[in-house]
């Protein structure tokens, strides 16, 4: 059975993969959130496949276990893995809630870690992992320092990953998108006003995101960075001193 997996599917560019993921050639769609009555309303909404609905927070070990033992049962063949589940927090570091920066990297890291080792037992020759990255992976972020550290992260694991997958034909691809107006921005604490560098930033589209992704992962490439803005803000970062760009950068 050829399935996708979405997780963090419950909103934002989830939701954008989610109905991408309707154009290909798979049995059923898997879509990993913790709030199962939004999983369904998505479903019903959007679903063309057949679905399943899967209500469970990936940060606990014992449930990426139980993952597991779904996709033997199953039988299931990976064609699409998309670890789309992560949030931040905008705020200096001595002002924040320590459990919550921690929470951060559970999920940000952690959980996608775990979830991405056992996904690849289930994984063929063609097979395809998109990990939600950011831009806040090019320069370190102050006032989202956690934040841009999981994101620099996922940057160095996708890239590395990719490169021992190549004898298996995985490819492996990081999306690094500007700010969207999803749910992220709510959760992060980032409204109007909040962060002059947030207010003037462009934003990019979720669906155009999503469905750039999938284009750039079958192309084989590495990182998918949507609009031009963004794309000469990854040149910089490799050309310019980090320090001067955090300062222009700051949030």
């Amino acid at each position: 059975m050829k399935i996708a997996v979405i997780t963090g599917a419950s909103s934002g560019i989830g939701v954008e993969f989610y109905k991408e993921m309707q154009k290909e050639a798979l049995d059923e769609i898997w879509i990993i959130a913790r709030r199962k009555i939004r999983l369904k309303e998505i479903s019903e909404k959007f679903g063309i496949l057949p679905t399943r609905i899967i209500s469970m927070d990936i940060t606990v070990e014992d449930n990426i276990r139980k993952y597991r033992e779904l996709l033997k049962e199953n039988g299931a063949e990976i064609k699409f893995l998309i670890n789309n589940a992560g949030f931040g927090v905008i705020g200096n570091l001595d002002k924040a809630d320590f459990q919550q920066q921690g929470e951060m990297c559970n999920l940000n890291v952690r959980a996608l870690t775990q979830f991405t080792t056992v996904s690849l037992e289930f994984m063929e020759k063609g097979s395809f992992i998109i990990n939600t990255c950011s831009i806040a992976s090019f320069v370190p972020n102050a006032r989202m320092s956690v934040y841009a550290a999981t994101k620099a992260y996922v940057m160095s694991f996708t890239r590395s990953l990719r490169y021992e997958l190549k004898k298996r034909k995985i490819n492996v691809t990081a999306l690094c998108p500007g700010p969207m107006d999803t749910e992220f921005l709510a959760v992060a604490g980032i409204g109007k006003g909040v962060s002059k560098t947030f207010d003037k930033l462009p934003r990019c589209d979720p669906q155009k995101s999503a469905k750039g992704a999938i284009k750039a992962a079958k192309k084989g490439k590495c990182v998918y960075t949507p609009k031009l803005f963004y794309k000469f803000y990854r040149v910089m970062a490799k050309i310019l001193p980090t320090s001067w760009l955090m300062g222009a950068a700051k949030t």
